[in-house]
């Protein structure tokens, strides 16, 4: 188990991230541990947050750990303004959100997948998906 240290730099967590490859896998695992050790204060992680420049998510889906590369929101549908947080940010800001999102991602095989989420873990993966593409809440 590998716990890495939280990026707080916004100037680093502004860029945007590469496509992850299947050399990448280990920098998945690190992402699942560093969400489990601070599951009490986070429910989603993008590897940037943890010093990687990778297209790779983490994020509690229904109370278990689901990992993601190369994420991309193909349709969404049902605007919402919200509130978050981040564990790289100080406090809570606004955000834009969608309902319901589908997205296309590969697995941990890299087989590309195409699933839809809706509300809560909808949110979470859009916050995310933010992340790799170098936007800060």
């Amino acid at each position: 188990m590998l716990v890495r240290e939280i990026m707080k730099d916004p100037l680093f967590l502004a860029r945007k991230s590469v496509p992850a490859t299947v050399e990448d896998l280990a920098i998945g695992q690190d992402l699942l541990d560093t969400l489990e050790a601070n599951r009490a204060g986070c429910v989603g992680m993008a590897a940037n947050m943890i010093g990687q420049l990778k297209r790779i998510i983490v994020f509690d889906n229904d109370g278990k750990a689901m990992l993601m590369f190369n994420p991309e929101i193909v349709k969404c549908s049902g605007v919402y303004e919200t509130e978050e947080g981040c564990l790289s940010l100080s406090g809570v800001r606004k955000a834009k959100r969608f309902k319901s999102i589908k997205v296309q991602y590969q697995n941990e095989a890299f087989q590309v997948r195409l699933k839809t989420f809706e509300g809560w873990t909808a949110q979470i993966i859009q916050h995310e998906i933010d992340h790799c593409n170098g936007i800060l809440i």
